[in-house]
This record gives C-alpha cells, sequence and structure tokens, in this order.
C-alpha cells in the first residue's frame, strides 16, 4: 500500500514536550517547569486583550504596524527591520525553513533549546550539537564546528535551560568568526531578565551585520505566553524574505493589543525584574546549602543538579516534589538525567520548594 510520505528528516523528529502542568496527589499545585513569570501579564494588557473582543470579526493588521513601532520606540529601532510572529518559536521555524535545506547543517550548543534540532530537521538539514564547557557555551567549539556544509548558528542567550550566557566579546568573537554567508540567530528571550553589564542582547550585532538576526518574546517576562507573541530584529534582506513565507494574518488582535500594553508598561516589567533579582538570589543561596549543585543563572530559572546515588537522583526529587504538588522540569531530553530546571515562582512557591527539597535531601531510605 502507497500512502503521502513526509519530507525527510520529520520522522526523525521528537515532538517537543512542554513543561508539565498537573500533580497528583496535591490539594494545591505550583507550576515551576515552563519559565512563566509568577506575577502575570500586566493589568494593562490584560484589559487590552478584553477590548480585542469588540474586533472579533475582523482580520488583523497583517502588518503588526502598530505593535511594531511600538517595539521600535522601545529599543530605539528601524520599524522596517521588525518581524513579529506567533512567538518567537514561528519565527525560528521560518528562519530555518528559508534558509536551510537538505544538505545544510545548523550548529547549536550541547544543551541549547530543544526547538534548534527540531526545526533544523524539519528544513531536512542537520543539527550539529557541540559540547559545552562547564555548563555554558564554549565559542572556540563551536567555530571548530563549522563546515562548508553550515548555514546557521543558533544560540540561546541566556541559554534555556543551563542559565549561563555569553558575554557581549564573546559574542563578537563568535559572529567574527563566521562566514558572511552563515546566519547568526540570537534567541534572546530572557534577556529582559539580564542585568550584567557585558551583556548585550544582540540588537548591535543586528544593526552592524548582514548575518546576525534577534529573536524575543513575550511569553517570559511580560506575561503572554497564552498568546503566543514574539518579534526579531535582522537585516533588511532578512526580514524581506520572512515576511514573503509568513502567514497573512500570523498574529491575533488580542496578542498585538495585549503585547503593545504590555512593552508601553514598563513599571509592571521593572516589577517582574525585581521579583526574579530577589528570589533567583535567594533559591541559588538556599538550594546551595542543601548540598545540591545549582548552576549560576541570569535568567528566570535555575538548573539543580543531583548526587547520582540510588534514591537520590533527579527522577526521584521530582517524584518527591511532584508528590506535593511543585511541578518541576526534568532534563533528560536536553541531554541532563540527573537535573531539575527550577522557574523562579511566586514567594510561597519558593519557599516551599526549598523545605522539599529539603525534606528530600534529610529523608531515610529513599522513600517518598
Amino acid at each position: 500500500m502507497t500512502r503521502p510520505t513526509p519530507q525527510k528528516g520529520i520522522l526523525e523528529i521528537e515532538p517537543y514536550v512542554g513543561g508539565r502542568a498537573g500533580a497528583t496527589g496535591a490539594a494545591k499545585v505550583f507550576k515551576l517547569s515552563a519559565n512563566e513569570t509568577p506575577l502575570g501579564a500586566s493589568p494593562r494588557a490584560r484589559e487590552a486583550f478584553l477590548s480585542a473582543a469588540e474586533s472579533m470579526a475582523l482580520y488583523p493588521d497583517g502588518g503588526a504596524d502598530e505593535l511594531r513601532a511600538v517595539i521600535a520606540a522601545r529599543y530605539g529601532l528601524n520599524a522596517e527591520r521588525i518581524v513579529c510572529g506567533a512567538g518567537s518559536d514561528e519565527l525560528l521555524h521560518l528562519l530555518a525553513q528559508a534558509y536551510l535545506g537538505e544538505g545544510d547543517e545548523a550548529i547549536a550548543s550541547e544543551h541549547g533549546f530543544l526547538v534548534y534540532p527540531i526545526i533544523t530537521k524539519a528544513a531536512g538539514a542537520t543539527c550539529i550539537q557541540v559540547k559545552e564547557k562547564a555548563l555554558r557555551t564554549d565559542v572556540d567549539a563551536i567555530l571548530a564546528a563549522v563546515t562548508p556544509k553550515t548555514k546557521m548558528i543558533f544560540l540561546a542567550n541566556p541559554n534555556n535551560p543551563t542559565g549561563s550566557y555569553l558575554p557581549a566579546d564573546e559574542m563578537r568573537r563568535l559572529h567574527a568568526g563566521l562566514r558572511p554567508d552563515i546566519l547568526f540567530v540570537v534567541d534572546a528571550a530572557y534577556s529582559e531578565y539580564v542585568s550584567r553589564n557585558d551583556y548585550e542582547a544582540g540588537i548591535e550585532l543586528v544593526a552592524t551585520s548582514e548575518n546576525v538576526v534577534m529573536t524575543r518574546t513575550f511569553s517570559k517576562i511580560y506575561g503572554l505566553a497564552a498568546l503566543r507573541l514574539g518579534w526579531m530584529y535582522a537585516p533588511a534582506h532578512v526580514a524581506d524574505v520572512i515576511n514573503r513565507i509568513r502567514g497573512p494574518f500570523n498574529v491575533s488582535v488580542p496578542a498585538m493589543k495585549a503585547g503593545i500594553a504590555a512593552m508601553r508598561d514598563t513599571g509592571h516589567v521593572d516589577m517582574a525584574r525585581a521579583h526574579n533579582d530577589t528570589w533567583l538570589a535567594w533559591l541559588t543561596e538556599e538550594i546551595g546549602k542543601l548540598g545540591l549543585d545549582v548552576a549560576p543563572s541570569v535568567a528566570n530559572f535555575l538548573l539543580i543538579g543531583f548526587p547520582d546515588e540510588p534514591g537520590r537522583r533527579a527522577v526521584d526529587a521530582d517524584t518527591f516534589l511532584m508528590q506535593r504538588g511543585l511541578i518541576l522540569r526534568q532534563m533528560a531530553a536536553y541531554g541532563l538525567p540527573n537535573h531539575l530546571r527550577l522557574s523562579v515562582g511566586t514567594e510561597e512557591a519558593n519557599r516551599l520548594v526549598v523545605a522539599a527539597l529539603g525534606d528530600f535531601i534529610r529523608r531515610k531510605g529513599g522513600a517518598a
């Protein structure tokens, strides 16, 4: 029997699995698995979202002109070089579709975002994942992996799930070592959380280069994950290509209205950043006191390493925490089977997870 067959590489893809949302045996559940903001969306964004009900029968503005103008004004950018999408994931997919094909290679770091190999394979290309050094992207390893087949570099900065980042000088060194026909894609989904003086989200590289693209999202600090809204800043020729292949109405009216309001509400963003600064530092210190390995993070999550001992491994801790309504993210799919990723939560959630981890470490006989 014959039947339609998908393009080469599609059936090799392991489907992306998001952070779990449910737990068993707990009266109250704290979802700390998806790096969502515990403060929620701006009240102004919620009001703008509700106002969209008045125009549900009408198509959106296909160019997202007002949203692009607000983004451009916020960062001092050329609005013509901004493209909006249904989350930054859609834009990453479109970039791979446009610039990768059979026989091509893309490079990503060993523990980079799982979407990179998915979209590379979907385009018929091969994703080369290079080793990291102490859970940090290794610029030299990436440059050494470049071959004549290399057409794209994916770099999450900060990186999910390690929480590490490349400083601006290393970003420039990496870019300087690439051929001009290689597209350097900087995924800056967590950039709003970073307060380091040596960090640069990618805007300057895009502004001064013909082969760098920066993607951003409204899903993290802005709290609009359910609406699927992202944007990219790119050279004019790349923006032109993506505009040719994206859907004509790929961003909904509620998403655009909420995004505009969220970006204008700088006070809410400042509050979310301050909350994260306080509790990221607290969680790092308190979990470290328990004897667990906590990777330094500049984002809104922590990567926690567990002992490789029966009853004390990450999978055991995950089961223990789940029974108490605390949902973290298992990291086996990222090549880190003995780690869990913890999103910064509310004060209540943060204190509960530290207490539960302490109980897990101190319990007798490995029983939950």
